[in-house]
């Protein structure tokens, strides 16, 4: 098994409460983030209702899908996402937790801290390393295209 860590913070210029609604909306997280240079293809929520806590999605990656739900909803400050993906046998081969921690900075502004951690099993624990590699590219961008959304 590995394990990986990493944090980043963005100032957003957008009030707090639009910056979570922008995180926690699953099928237009299709709009704003990036498409070019990101393993992540589309996402599409896969349970009825408004999003909360428990909410079911889905991920299509270049690695495959990722099920997932949403693991920590506490509007506006506490957003997090938890998926997995497993191998046609079964076994699971990785899991991530993508997460948010929102707060007011000033003057409408919002400052975004956004964490991850990934834990990796079997054939694929040597690959943790590059795994983060991958992780912290594709969280800046996420972070990147947030920024660039409230532009």
């Amino acid at each position: 098994m590995g394990d990986a860590e990493l944090h980043l913070e963005r100032i957003i210029k957008a009030p707090i409460e639009a910056v979570f609604d922008k995180l926690a909306d699953i099928e237009s997280i299709n709009d704003w983030q990036p498409h070019r240079g990101s393993i992540r293809r589309k996402s599409v929520k896969t349970s009825d209702g408004p999003v909360g806590l428990g909410t079911t999605y889905e991920d299509s990656t270049l690695f495959g899908k990722a099920p997932g739900e949403v693991s920590v909803f506490d509007q506006p400050t506490a957003l997090e996402y938890h998926w997995w993906q497993q191998a046609p046998w079964g076994a699971k081969l990785a899991e991530g937790w993508p997460g948010y921690r929102l707060s007011d900075a000033r003057d409408g502004t919002t400052r975004v801290t956004h964490y991850a951690r990934l834990r990796t099993y079997g054939v694929y624990a040597p690959a943790t390393p590059v795994m983060k590699w991958i992780a912290v590219r594709e969280r800046t961008a996420v972070l990147d295209a947030l920024e660039k959304s409230f532009s």
